[in-house]
C-alpha cells in the first residue's frame, strides 16, 4: 500500500473537515475530538457535489458522522455508510498518523481488506 503524506496532524482541527487529492482521489479528512482521524471520499453520492469535507461533523450515538452540507444525509466516518439512505455509501480510505504527519492510502479499505485475504 502506498501512503501519501497529507498534512501535519495539528493542522486538522477537531470536528472540522479538509479536502485533499491523494493519487487522483478526492478525500475528505476529519479529526474527531477523541483524536481519531478518518478519511472518506469527498463526493456526496446524493448530490454529486464534492462537498463532504465541508460537512457538519457530529455523532449518532457512538457513531462518528459527517452530514452533507447539501441535503444533510449523515455518513458513518468509519464505514462510509449513509445512515439516512440504506444502500448508499462513500469510499473509506486507510489513514494513519506517523511521526506527527497524517498519511492516507488511495485504496478503499474494502479493496485493501480483500488484497490482504
Amino acid at each position: 500500500m502506498k501512503w501519501t503524506v497529507v498534512c501535519p496532524f495539528p493542522r486538522l482541527e477537531p470536528e472540522r473537515g479538509v479536502a485533499a487529492l491523494v493519487d487522483g482521489a478526492q478525500v475528505a479528512l476529519f479529526r474527531t475530538y477523541d483524536g481519531d482521524v478518518h478519511a472518506i471520499g469527498n463526493l456526496d453520492p446524493i448530490s454529486g457535489a464534492a462537498v463532504l469535507s465541508r460537512g457538519i461533523v457530529g455523532s449518532r450515538g457512538d457513531v462518528p458522522t459527517v452530514a452533507s452540507p447539501m441535503h444533510k444525509q449523515a455518513f458513518d466516518l468509519r464505514s462510509g455508510e449513509c445512515l439516512d439512505q440504506p444502500g448508499v455509501r462513500v469510499p473509506v480510505y486507510p489513514v494513519r498518523v506517523r511521526d506527527g504527519l497524517v498519511e492516507v492510502a488511495a485504496v478503499e479499505l474494502a479493496a485493501a481488506a480483500e488484497a490482504i485475504t
